[in-house]
């Protein structure tokens, strides 16, 4: 007897949004407007500084700072980066547990770019009926013409995307020229394509593909959730049974002396879905919480005249009856843990200094007998100026009463904005100095600048043995 075939993987089905209007259509809609805008224009804002680039926001790679419109990260603060993230990732468990998996309905770039293209999609081919028997037809002029067009604007917008995120590595207007002419460095033609290449195929040609089975939130998001949790769910004690209008069924009344629910089964909040799940078969990892099964829902509520809220944004505790618990042990913790990030890394901004001051001993050799009978130790003092104007400053030492501290023909060195100067510093002691360890501060303060603070640094002068 043959063995029967088994069919691991389902064919993937196509998905063909069904457009809807609504408050949380119009919600989306406002949400991308504000992104697209943020995402396109940033890199074109100038912004005024005293030295470096007048980019409002660039990531300068080569010269290892980052412009944030006031704020100028150096290289040693990337510290904040992590920051960053460590309260990206508690603000996102946050909103996770009291409202569900809203960051992927409205502020995932997934979903965002999806939307332009779904919206190009439907401009060109038409709404869901009409680009579902596009899609089945023979390949033929109008398909070739249409889908062409259609591709053809994916790629313009993709390609928009991928040189605007190379914008933000290097000055917009000379980037963009270079590019042009082809003199652009290679990586800035490789991060464009790549990006293009990426944007087209996952906003474009994947789609649902992405959230169901590349996304690792889709996956992890369960962890997060409980009865609690705010999830777009649809209501069975209402809804059931389902049953499409006909006549003695026009009328909730009607419905309900028959044991009819309110759910006429027109299937508008499958049609209008991004992922293509139906709602009605409960919470499921590729429901994004987009809320737009919902405004199907109000929809033809509306047009019934019936109560809104047959799919709507509730808990599993409140759909079996029971007050939603918002305010709990698990939320708190993360709200706390979340402010406490919040507020370190604002004080670690807030209280950063100018300047960064560097003492190494120089160890080849530890020290020298100077003709005199002095023992001289070598230092290399490395001083980053923070700031986007000069920085003079006062280098002395404390500590080694007896000691000189030469500076060669540097006395009081002036840094350069948003530069690095590195110095050779020879300390001496007499001859009659104690052999052994004897432990110093280098002390660096800025001139003329009294709302700075002066740097000490600990060193270690080292005398041998007689």
């Amino acid at each position: 007897m043959a063995e029967a075939e088994v069919q691991l993987y389902q064919e993937r089905v196509g998905v063909f949004p069904r457009s809807v209007s609504g408050r949380f259509r119009r919600l989306k809609y406002a949400i991308l407007a504000l992104a697209y805008g943020v995402y396109f224009l940033l890199p074109w804002l100038r912004w005024e500084r005293p030295s470096g680039s007048n980019q409002a926001v660039m990531f300068d790679i080569a010269g290892r700072r980052f412009y944030l419109f006031d704020l100028v990260v150096d290289a040693t603060e990337m510290f904040w980066l992590a920051g960053l993230l460590v309260i990206a990732a508690i603000l996102l468990f946050l909103v996770t547990g009291i409202a569900g998996r809203v960051f992927c309905g409205y502020f995932c770039f997934q979903t965002l770019w999806t939307d332009v293209f779904v919206r190009i999609e439907r401009w060109v081919q038409g709404e869901r009926p009409a680009r579902m028997r596009l899609a089945k037809a023979p390949w033929n002029a109008d398909k070739l013409s249409k889908y062409g067009l259609t591709w053809l604007l994916w790629l313009l917008v993709a390609l928009a995307t991928g040189v605007t995120f190379t914008l933000y590595w290097g000055n917009a207007p000379d980037l963009v020229a270079a590019m042009v002419t082809g003199s652009a460095p290679f990586p800035a033609y490789a991060t464009s394509g790549f990006l293009t290449a990426t944007t087209f195929v996952f906003a474009g040609l994947a789609r649902e593909q992405v959230c169901t089975y590349m996304c690792p939130y889709a996956r992890f998001q369960s962890a997060m959730f409980d009865r609690d949790t705010l999830i777009i769910a649809y209501d069975p004690k209402r809804g059931e049974e389902r049953h499409k209008l006909e006549r003695g069924l026009k009328s909730r009344q009607e419905r309900q002396a028959r044991g009819v629910g309110d759910c006429i089964d027109c299937g508008y909040c499958v049609q209008v879905c991004p992922t293509g799940i139906d709602i009605r078969n409960g919470l499921q990892l590729q429901c994004i919480s987009c809320g737009l099964c919902v405004d199907a829902c109000d929809t033809i509520m509306d047009k019934l005249e019936w109560p809104r809220g047959l799919v709507r944004y509730t808990s599993e505790q409140a759909l079996e009856g029971k007050p939603t618990r918002l305010l709990k042990a698990k939320t708190v913790g993360y709200a706390v843990v979340l402010v406490t990030a919040v507020v370190l890394l604002g004080w670690s901004v807030a209280t950063r200094e100018g300047f960064d001051v560097v003492v190494e001993q120089l160890r080849q050799p530890l020290s020298v007998k100077l003709s005199d009978g002095r023992i001289q130790n070598r230092y290399e003092i490395k001083i980053n100026n923070k700031l986007s104007e000069p920085l003079p400053l006062r280098l002395s030492m404390s500590g080694l009463e007896s000691a000189d501290l030469d500076l060669g023909h540097i006395q009081d060195p002036t840094v350069a904005p948003g530069q690095r100067l590195r110095l050779m510093a020879y300390v001496r002691m007499p001859a009659d100095a104690p052999p052994g360890q004897h432990r110093f501060e280098l002390v660096a303060e800025p001139i003329g600048r009294p709302e700075m603070n002066e740097q000490r640094r600990t060193a270690m002068f080292y005398v041998p043995p007689p």
